[in-house]
């Protein structure tokens, strides 16, 4: 009997490939194209390198800066691989406790890391998500979002910046999405957040953040559940809309800040935010208009 159900089963794994994908553990997902509920993928990377590379070139820039960035904070941001590498299908971006003095002179007690498709790849709507698990603890500040490509010559917040989803590691229930533009920037942009039932946590596994950009709209998802959208109507009397030209792409751990404040003893180190994909898709016409 048992040899008799075991050559069945081999016949309808041959005839059935699909049964067998059932049984094999978690995959990474397949990516979309024509035909999916958001339009043709464009560009993504899926971070499959080699155990301990770097992020893939084609794709990233990385950082080397220490200036705090006009937010105090208090990382210095490295191309190094104990801060920024390719890891079982994810990257990893570690920001570390440590003495570190950059090339410039900066010298900093933390390091960290933050990547950018600036001149690499850079775009104009979409649906753009990745899949991340972010780190926790006070003092940690992880964000994956969106600097106007126009950065270099007008400056910020002019240029417009798109938080798809920032965490303040204090708070490890909740993120926030959020616009930046003239007249509403810093302490008073355009935000919503959103928080985990039953205390659940970010930080326990990987959660997918994503926004629809159309021209005038941002909505902002977790997990495919939409919880915030933004319009040109949102924006306070007189001040403009600066979303509507080329953006480029920013992952990054910030530690300290005058939002998350700084770390503390409890702090856990190293504290690494891992990022399965991101992806960016040419949002299809009939998921616009849904909406």
């Amino acid at each position: 009997m048992f040899r008799l159900r075991r050559g069945l089963l081999l016949i309808l794994l041959m005839l059935f490939p699909a049964v067998a994908a059932q049984g094999a553990g978690p995959q990474k997902p397949h990516r979309a194209g024509l035909g999916s509920p958001y339009g043709s993928l464009v560009w993504s990377d899926e971070f499959n390198g080699p155990n301990g590379g770097a992020p893939d070139p084609k794709n990233w820039t990385l950082v080397n800066d220490g200036s705090g960035f006009g937010n105090r904070e208090l990382e210095y941001y490295t191309g190094r691989l104990a801060n920024v590498h390719e890891e079982n299908g994810n990257l990893a971006i570690s920001a570390r406790r440590e003495a570190y003095r950059g090339r410039d002179g900066v010298s900093r007690q933390y390091t960290s890391a933050r990547i950018e498709s600036k001149g690499r790849f850079e775009l104009k709507y979409g649906r753009i998500e990745a899949r991340i698990k972010l780190p926790k603890g006070r003092g940690i500040w992880p964000a994956f979002w969106m600097l106007g490509s126009d950065f270099g010559s007008i400056g910020w917040p002019a240029c417009g910046e798109v938080d798809i989803v920032e965490n303040i590691g204090s708070e490890p229930s909740t993120i926030h999405g959020s616009l930046h533009g003239p007249g509403y920037s810093g302490g008073s942009p355009l935000t919503g957040a959103f928080t985990l039932p039953n205390h659940a946590r970010f930080s326990d596994d990987f959660h997918v953040f994503a926004i629809e950009w159309e021209p005038q709209t941002i909505r902002f998802y977790v997990d495919g559940v939409l919880y915030e959208t933004r319009t040109a109507g949102s924006l306070p009397p007189g001040k403009p809309w600066a979303f509507d030209h080329p953006f480029f792409l920013v992952l990054n751990v910030a530690v300290g800040g005058y939002w998350p404040g700084d770390p503390d003893a409890a702090t856990p180190f190293p504290a690494t935010m891992l990022v399965d994909y991101v992806r960016v898709y040419r949002l299809g016409e009939e998921r616009a208009d849904k909406h």
